[in-house]
């Protein structure tokens, strides 16, 4: 290996490690408890070296929620070998366990959305692909009809209010609380009109059974 190329391997990892730190520091404190020399403090590096890194302690905070946004797009990622519904029950199992292992940057992002311009764009991307790809396992087109649009886009707020419930209380399973959501979904996609696609999806699941 270069001399080059392992210089650049060991930026690539401190800045993951940074992120990762980040991370848990951003989870446990408010925005305002931490400054950009208490970071570096816990990183154990320079205040300088820090902001090499990262030009603000704002550019940290988004960089460590667009980490964990971007691990959690590429868990739920649907398997195209499955039917949509499974499909969809799968990635949205894999969105909650993931959720049940990182409840306070969940519970971060979402607080964050009102606060920071960079974290409400961040979500609404989120959001977007989310809905894309419902419509997608619906075999709807990229413009689909405007109650479905505006059903499942609000499904997708409604399944972020069931799931700081979920993690507020903790009296409903992981697996009870996402057939609760695929039935909300199936609810707002009859309730647009849409029902024949949700059956459907659980015919073609029933027949590869």
């Amino acid at each position: 290996m270069s001399e080059a190329a392992y210089t650049r391997l060991q930026v690539d990892e401190r800045r993951r490690r940074l992120l990762k730190l980040g991370g848990e520091l951003f989870a446990r404190h408010s925005f305002d408890e931490l400054s950009m020399a208490r970071i570096a403090r816990e990183a154990g590096i320079s205040k300088a070296l820090l902001y090499h890194y990262f030009p603000s302690k704002q550019d940290y905070f988004v960089a460590t929620l667009g980490e964990a946004a971007g691990e959690l797009g590429r868990l739920t990622e649907p398997d195209p070998a499955l039917a949509p519904l499974e499909a969809l029950t799968a990635s949205l199992g894999a969105y909650l366990q993931w959720i049940e292992g990182n409840e306070l940057a969940y519970t971060k992002l979402i607080q964050s959305v009102g606060e920071v311009a960079e974290v409400r764009e961040l979500v609404e991307t989120v959001r977007t692909r989310t809905s894309e790809r419902i419509f997608q396992g619906l075999g709807m087109g990229e413009e689909p009809p405007a109650k479905l649009r505006a059903g499942v886009r609000a499904w997708l707020w409604f399944m972020d209010g069931a799931i700081l419930d979920w993690l507020q209380h903790r009296d409903l399973g992981r697996d009870e609380l996402r057939d609760l959501l695929i039935g909300s979904l199936g609810g707002a996609v009859v309730a647009a009109g849409y029902g024949e696609l949700l059956a459907s999806g659980i015919s073609d699941t029933r027949q590869k059974d």
